[in-house]
């Protein structure tokens, strides 16, 4: 490598390169492998290292690939000399090539014109400092953002009036202390731009615990993964209960995956029971992985269901769900409880093949799951249950 130049790629054919864990010492060499043929470049950066080399570098992939598709820029540092390489990257490359661009690092004004109007982008990630000044997006072939911002009240500017017809998956990093009304701030942002024609997927993660207006997101009715994350510290955050589970599932028929808060705690002051388990059952029949808080002592109990009892949980009750993963944490199964609550999550679910958990009682629920899906599956094949 020593005796090649920067006008000799050592590997002239190739159009997708990709590191990680970049660190100080080899980021002179990168150049060495980029060439004119290279559409495709991802680079993750080891952290700590030197702004003026990373910076360097990132200035010279135009010039060493003019004709980029995809730019992925990992873990660089919030500096403002990165700010000024990328962007300056940014004003250089072809326009009408870049068709994916997930860069971790502020931009400057100048460039953000320019990026939020790339004809041919499809997927974009940005950071959106607390200062960013931003124009309404005109991305027509877009189908795929992810933000990360520290401010709540400055990313909806993108939305306002913005061509963002196509856009399918949208995700959110937040970084702030304090979230307020993102959901709502969001639906209005959306439906300003008929987002919620085409938005199939959504997600937000952050550190902070929140309270949520779930509600906010009815007017999606499209979604097929929601996905909603942030933890339960000092406490359970978590209010999900029957009423928003029944609303969500009502108006998301489509739902495949469905997230709502972080990894399930022991201590839960609100949520699901039986009642918004069959809601959701019923209205998503998709439906293949779930997460939230689950009062799992409900499940002891199959209210409001005439003529089904736990001996014929599974039979041709509730066939069409396909729920096959769900995700309790660490929320326990009350002593003595386990064979009912496994029959009952079976009578609902009866594809749930996975269940991810840490509290007590839950290897017990999983093996007698094993054990009645044997026994049906036998006994089906030579008395077949009727429905009742």
């Amino acid at each position: 490598m020593q005796f090649c130049t920067i006008n000799e790629s050592l590997l002239p054919n190739l159009k997708t390169f990709g590191l990680t864990g970049i660190q100080g010492w080899f980021i002179p060499f990168v150049p060495l492998f980029l060439s004119p043929r290279i559409t495709s470049i991802a680079l993750e950066f080891k952290s700590n290292l030197p702004e003026a080399t990373i910076a360097s570098m990132i200035t010279t992939l135009p010039a060493l690939c003019p004709e980029l598709q995809t730019i992925v820029l990992s873990n660089l540092p919030r500096n403002p000399i990165i700010t000024a390489a990328v962007s300056t990257m940014l004003l250089v490359t072809n326009r009408n090539t870049l068709q994916r661009f997930r860069v971790g690092s502020p931009l400057t004004e100048e460039a953000s014109e320019v990026l939020y109007e790339l004809p041919n982008l499809c997927d974009l990630s940005v950071v959106i400092g607390t200062r960013t000044t931003l124009p309404s997006a005109s991305l027509p072939n877009l189908t795929g953002l992810t933000i990360t911002c520290d401010n709540e009240n400055c990313w909806p500017r993108l939305f306002h009036g913005a061509t963002l017809g196509k856009l399918e998956r949208v995700n959110f990093h937040l970084e702030s202390g304090q979230v307020g009304d993102f959901l709502g701030a969001f639906e209005r942002a959306a439906l300003s731009s008929s987002v919620q024609d085409a938005l199939s997927s959504f997600s937000i993660f952050t550190g902070c615990p929140w309270n949520p207006n779930y509600y906010s997101l009815l007017p999606f009715t499209r979604m097929v993964d929601l996905d909603i994350v942030f933890p339960c510290d000092r406490g359970c955050s978590s209010t999900v209960d029957d009423n928003i589970v029944i609303t969500l599932s009502r108006a998301m028929p489509k739902l495949e995956s469905l997230g709502l808060g972080d990894v399930p705690c022991r201590q839960i002051t609100a949520g699901v029971t039986t009642k918004g388990l069959l809601a959701l059952a019923h209205h998503c029949p998709n439906l293949g992985t779930l997460r939230v808080h689950l009062q799992v002592a409900s499940l002891s109990d199959l209210p409001g269901i005439p003529g089904i009892v736990p001996s014929a949980v599974p039979a041709t009750s509730r066939t069409d769900c396909a729920l096959t993963k769900l995700e309790v944490g660490e929320t326990p199964v009350p002593e003595g409880s386990a064979m009912i609550t496994a029959l009952t999550l079976l009578w609902i679910f009866p594809r749930l093949g996975l269940i991810l958990s840490f509290g007590e009682g839950w290897e017990e629920v999983e093996n007698a799951i094993r054990h009645s899906r044997k026994i049906i599956n036998c006994s089906s094949k030579q008395h077949p249950f009727t429905t009742p």
